[in-house]
């Protein structure tokens, strides 16, 4: 572990990360806090066709843990439980420690709030949490919450059909579990994505008082329009069923009792002990 002095700066420093699977809403909830002044390190990855308002990812970081998840041998849609002890122990490497821990110390300088989004770090949160503290960041987790059957179609058509319906679903369930799991000692905020598109500003103001964000408190939506403007009435589709995805039945009931038992923690006052040892 390092033991560099932190710095002697009286000005809070924090840091969100977005977890979540990706096609979770991560890259809504990331722009509407960028179009809110946090800092979303440059340059982005560009937009693209499954994508075509942004992703809000900084370029370096997918490429960092992309170059890693090759080396472990590990998925983005990863659905085998040993690969959270695989990346875990990437934390310990002080090669990769000193990578990250260095690249983060130059995103705060000229900013106080800085918001890191990519569906991949769910894998790396000892890492991430580990340079941040030897930093002196202080650091919380935003969750998007997406109900698996809508995150496996979008994924679908937009990835292709590489990896079965089935497979993904399965990652869905292992992702979500084991990263509530590993955010459970941090300040952290859990959003469904309809509730997101339904009210951006409510669910940002609770998301400024559950991570003790100043800046996000209260926000009067009717002040910032561009975000009115950025989030797009179009992304609200019609809730997708499983019958328009190949999952067997017996995976079906599992998720469906996991979506349900996950979005508690997204009711006000629903990450409580009881919500934890249900997941449990």
């Amino acid at each position: 572990m390092s033991t560099r002095p932190r710095s002697s700066s009286t000005a809070v420093r924090r840091l969100v990360l977005v977890v979540g699977i990706g096609r979770s809403g991560s890259s809504l909830f990331t722009g509407i806090l960028s179009q809110l002044g946090f800092h979303v390190p440059q340059p982005e990855v560009k937009a693209d066709h499954t994508n075509p308002r942004g992703f809000s990812e900084p370029r370096w970081v997918v490429d960092f843990h992309v170059r890693l998840m090759r080396r472990l041998r590990v998925s983005r849609f990863d659905s085998r439980p040993g690969a959270w002890e695989t990346t875990a122990a990437v934390a310990n490497d002080e090669k990769v420690f000193e990578e990250l821990r260095s690249w983060l110390a130059v995103q705060f300088v000229g900013a106080e709030n800085v918001v890191v989004k990519d569906p991949r770090i769910d894998w790396f949160l000892p890492l991430w949490l580990r340079c941040a503290g030897d930093l002196g960041i202080q650091t919380s987790f935003a969750g998007m919450l997406r109900h698996p059957s809508e995150m496996v179609r979008s994924s679908r058509d937009s990835y292709g059909t590489w990896q079965s319906d089935a497979s993904r679903a399965a990652s869905w369930l292992n992702m979500t579990l084991h990263s509530e799991r590993a955010t459970r000692d941090a300040r952290r905020v859990f959003i469904r994505y309809d509730d997101l598109l339904e009210d951006w500003s409510g669910e940002i103001s609770r998301t400024g008082e559950l991570l003790d964000l100043p800046a996000l408190i209260g926000l009067d939506r009717s002040r910032h329009p561009e975000v009115d403007a950025f989030v797009d009435p179009n992304l609200r589709r019609s809730a997708v069923g499983w019958e328009e995805v190949a999952v067997p039945q017996a995976l079906q009931d599992m998720l469906d009792d996991a979506w349900h038992r996950v979005s508690r923690l997204a009711e006000p006052g629903g990450d409580d002990e009881g919500a934890r040892a249900s997941l449990d």
